[in-house]
């Protein structure tokens, strides 16, 4: 496949790239040779002001991949085969998919002052896809499901790579445990806050854990072990190792043999990543400091990374990420609700839009977390149920990449959190164990 553009810039490479990888088994070419591409045989796609032949598909562009600052687009949807699109123009398609995918795969949206939601984080109301109603949708991939459609009606004889659906479980060890290895402060301050709220279940509760006469609520670890086993399933855990318990980062120490062993245990069957802490969001060397001591304990190279209360901001937070080393980062989502922030369910590599290049860095979204059904979207085990089997029919439909989050309070058996474990029971051996 070879594509024609008078311009070709990073912008256009970037999404060529990417695009590719969805699409074929091989790399399109781009190039700005006129005459070879109008003598080119084999099928073609003409991305430049002017159409020349009916033997091409032709897409007309839209400015914003041949340009170098970052400025408001003129972004206006309208519906196209029952979902949303935007960049209307002319040609073989009835936008510029390219320009288009690059607005939502770059977050170009969030290098715009924004609305900030209480933890200081991008609003998710800000985003187009939550103003225009697509935000549960894949919509990338619907797109290019469409592209797929139209060029094999231009060319009947291209081939296309064979995708098929995969699922990713993912975990965010907060906070271990509820009761055990806290220390005497720690739990004897947690006594008296349940004896002030008149919650004497939990104080009993405390008591049977500390005596060892009942497991920690929080312990799911072993449960989660037999039900990867069974559904043959490769997880992901990311641990946080804040040396200071405050604020929003309340796991046990890192110094305690307790989280030691809990590291790895999971580093040697599992992938492990850092858990950035709340408090080295803006801190480079701290953001360092708890990956080298991750390392440490788990005795492997930590490339992986997912953001605490997933605090991600444009480009701060992913350069960060690179300069200490991480390759992958999980963090693509919001921490206020559910849904595709980046409007994919695919992994693609982060453009930096200011430095105007493609980081090293690989991008994994989630589009699920437990913590945004139960507390921000206030959903019942069997209405957040009703939700993951939506997304998963939703990524499924386009063969794409399913990631979601769990934290391992809500799998064990904390009265809180009742029903939820069963929920991701029923859905792992029920519905995803079959497309494995």
């Amino acid at each position: 496949m070879l594509l024609y553009s008078s311009n070709i810039t990073p912008r256009l490479q970037y999404i060529i790239d990417f695009i590719s990888k969805e699409l074929f088994n091989e790399t399109i070419v781009i190039t700005n040779d006129k005459e070879a591409f109008v003598n080119h045989k084999n099928p073609k796609i003409n991305y430049s002001e002017n159409d020349f032949s009916d033997e091409e598909f032709y897409i007309k562009p839209v400015s914003l991949l041949f340009e170098t600052d970052i400025k408001q687009q003129p972004v206006q949807c309208f519906e196209l085969n029952y979902h949303k699109a935007f960049f209307q123009t002319s040609g073989d398609f009835p936008f510029d998919i390219f320009a288009a995918s690059f607005y939502l795969l770059s977050r170009y949206e969030e290098y715009f002052p924004f609305e900030k939601d209480e933890y200081n984080r991008y609003a998710h109301t800000n985003s187009i896809a939550y103003k225009e109603n697509f935000l549960k949708q894949p919509l990338i991939n619907i797109w290019l499901q469409d592209l797929k459609t139209a060029l094999k009606q231009k060319f009947p004889d291209l081939l296309f790579r064979q995708a098929s659906f995969s699922f990713m479980p993912t975990y965010d060890i907060d906070v271990a445990y509820s009761y055990l290895h806290k220390g005497r402060l720690r739990n004897f301050a947690g006594v008296l806050k349940s004896i002030s709220s008149a919650d004497f279940q939990s104080v009993k509760q405390r008591i049977d854990v500390l005596n060892e006469k009942q497991k920690d609520p929080y312990d799911a670890y072993e449960w989660l072990d037999s039900l990867h086993l069974y559904c043959r399933l490769k997880p992901y855990y990311f641990f946080l190792v804040a040396k200071e318990q405050k604020g929003y980062d309340k796991n046990i120490s890192p110094n305690e043999t307790a989280l030691q062993d809990l590291i790895q245990y999971h580093a040697n069957g599992y992938t492990v990543g850092i858990h950035p802490s709340w408090q080295s969001n803006d801190d480079e060397i701290l953001l360092k400091e708890e990956i080298e001591w991750l390392e440490y304990i788990a005795d492997k190279k930590i490339l992986h990374s997912r953001q605490h209360y997933i605090k991600l901001t444009f480009p701060e937070t992913y350069r960060r990420l690179l300069t200490a080393g991480i390759e992958k980062d999980f963090s693509m989502g919001y921490g206020s609700i559910n849904g595709f922030r980046a409007s994919v369910a695919s992994s693609f590599f982060w453009y930096d839009l200011k430095n105007e290049q493609q980081a090293k860095l690989q991008i994994f979204p989630f589009c699920f977390m437990d913590a945004n059904s139960f507390y921000e979207q206030k959903l019942s085990a069997q209405q957040a149920m009703e939700e993951l089997l939506n997304y998963y029919r939703a990524i499924k439909k386009v063969n794409g990449l399913m990631i979601t989050i769990w934290h391992n309070h809500f799998l064990g058996t904390d009265p809180m959190f009742a029903g939820w474990k069963e929920v991701y029971e029923i859905f792992l051996k029920e519905e995803v164990y079959w497309d494995m």
